[in-house]
C-alpha cells in the first residue's frame, strides 16, 4: 500500500515573466527580466526537482515497479505544463493514484488553473486529484483501511485539490491586475496629455480673444481717423485727426505691452481687462452717437462677468464703426432675476462703409465668453436695417 501524506512543500508561483523571487542582488533580477526564457527554465527545474524530491522521500523499498515508473512519468510530464496544461494533469493522475507523485499532480493542477482560470478543465482536473487522494491502488489495500483513514482521506482530498487551484488563481489575478495597472498608467498618460493640450488650447483661445478685443477696437478707430485725415480740408482738421491717431496708437501700444508681459510671465489670470465701471470712458472715446442706460445693477458683480460686459459693448461699437457708419447706438445694461443682460442695438447706416478687414472672430469670441460663463449670446439683424447684440450672464 502506498503512503500518501500531504507534502508541505512550497508551490512555485507564476509563469513566464510573472514570477517574482526574493533575490537579493538587483542585477540578477534585471537579468531575469531581460531573459524570460531563463526564468521559465528555472521555474521548470524547481518544479520538477520538488516533485522528484517528494517522490524520493516517501517511496518505500518494496514499491512495485509500475508505481515507480508512473511516478517518474508524472514528474517528467511537468515539462509540458506550459503548452499542454490539461494533458499534463491527466499524465500525473496515474502516478498519483498508484504511486507517490502527489505533489506533481498538485503542481500540474495549479499551473492549469493559472492558465485557464475557472475553466471546465480545471474542474475535471480537481475531481481527478480528489479521486486520486481518496482512492488507493490496489483496491484491496483501500478496503483494508479503517474507516478513520477513509474519513481523513476524504477531508484531505478537497484541500489537496483546492490549494493549488487557489494559488494558481491568485497568481492569475495578480498577473491580470499588473496588466490592468499598466493599461491604467497608459490611460492616465494619455489623459494627462489630452488635458495638457486642452488647457493650452483654452489658454490660446483666451489670449486670442483678449488680443482681438484689445487691438481690434483701437485699430478700427485709427483706420476711421485715417479716413478723416484723408478727406480733411483745413489744417486744423488735419492736426486734430493726426493727434487722435497718435493718441490711439500710443494707447494700443500700451495695451499690447501689457498682453506681451502676460504672455512672457505665462500667467493668463493677470490679463488686463476693464469692467462695467469703464463703460462711460469707452462711450466717450468712440465717434458713435451712443445712448447708454445702466439700470438695477447688483452690488457685487464677478470680475469675469464685468469684463465680459465691457468686451461685449466694445466689440459691438467696433462693428458699428466698421459696418454702420453714421448710425446711432443704444446700450442697455440691467439685471433681471440674477441675470445681467447687455443689449447693444444700432440703427441702419447713414453713410457708405469703408472696406476694413474683418475675420468674424469678434462675435465668435463673445459667444465663447458667454459659454464659459454659463451665459447666452445672440446677434442678429433687425427689421429696420440695424443690428442687435444681446448677452446674458448669470451673476
Amino acid at each position: 500500500m502506498s503512503t500518501q501524506g500531504l507534502s508541505m512543500v512550497a508551490f512555485p508561483l507564476g509563469g513566464t515573466g510573472t514570477a517574482k523571487h526574493a533575490i537579493a542582488r538587483p542585477d540578477v533580477v534585471a537579468m531575469l527580466r531581460r531573459r524570460p526564457w531563463l526564468l521559465s527554465l528555472l521555474i521548470d527545474i524547481a518544479a520538477i526537482s520538488v516533485a522528484v524530491l517528494d517522490v524520493w522521500l516517501v517511496i518505500p523499498e518494496e514499491a512495485p515497479t509500475y508505481s515507480i515508473v508512473l511516478s517518474g512519468v508524472a514528474c517528467a510530464a511537468l515539462l509540458g505544463r506550459r503548452w499542454l496544461p490539461f494533458a499534463t494533469v491527466l499524465a500525473t493522475i496515474p502516478g498519483f493514484m498508484t504511486g507517490w507523485s502527489q505533489l506533481a499532480a498538485m503542481i500540474a493542477l495549479g499551473f492549469l488553473a493559472h492558465r485557464k482560470g475557472m475553466h471546465w478543465q480545471v474542474w475535471v482536473g480537481a475531481l481527478l486529484v480528489i479521486a486520486s487522494r481518496f482512492v488507493i491502488w490496489p483496491p484491496a489495500d483501500m478496503l483494508a483501511l479503517a474507516w478513520g483513514e477513509h474519513v481523513k482521506n476524504l477531508l484531505y482530498a478537497p484541500i489537496v485539490a483546492g490549494m493549488p487551484i487557489a494559488i494558481g488563481l491568485l497568481v492569475l489575478a495578480r498577473k491580470d491586475l499588473s496588466r490592468r495597472l499598466v493599461e491604467l498608467d497608459a490611460s492616465r498618460d494619455r489623459e494627462r496629455r489630452l488635458h495638457t493640450r486642452a488647457v493650452r488650447a483654452d489658454e490660446r483661445a483666451r489670449l486670442a480673444r483678449e488680443m482681438h478685443d484689445v487691438v481690434s477696437h483701437e485699430v478700427t478707430l485709427i483706420a476711421m481717423q485715417a479716413n478723416t485725415l484723408e478727406v480733411a480740408h483745413t489744417p486744423e482738421e488735419t492736426r486734430r485727426a493726426a493727434a487722435t491717431i497718435r493718441q490711439l496708437s500710443c494707447r494700443t501700444l500700451e495695451e499690447l505691452r501689457s498682453l506681451v508681459g502676460v504672455l512672457r510671465s505665462s500667467s493668463a489670470e493677470e490679463l488686463p481687462c476693464p469692467g462695467i465701471d469703464e463703460l462711460g470712458g469707452l462711450v466717450r472715446e468712440t465717434d458713435v452717437p451712443v445712448r447708454l442706460k445702466v439700470e438695477q445693477l447688483p452690488e457685487v458683480i464677478p470680475q469675469q462677468v464685468s469684463a465680459a460686459v465691457y468686451r461685449t459693448v466694445q466689440e459691438a461699437l467696433t462693428n458699428v464703426h466698421k459696418h454702420a457708419p453714421g448710425a446711432a447706438a443704444t446700450i442697455r445694461v440691467h439685471c433681471d432675476d440674477d441675470t445681467l443682460r447687455i443689449e447693444v442695438r444700432n440703427d441702419r447706416p447713414t453713410r457708405r462703409s469703408q472696406p476694413l478687414p474683418s475675420g468674424g472672430h469678434g462675435l465668435a469670441g463673445l459667444a465663447e465668453r458667454a459659454l464659459l460663463l454659463d451665459g447666452t449670446f445672440h446677434a442678429r439683424s433687425t427689421d429696420d436695417g440695424g443690428f442687435e447684440v444681446r448677452a446674458d450672464y448669470p451673476v
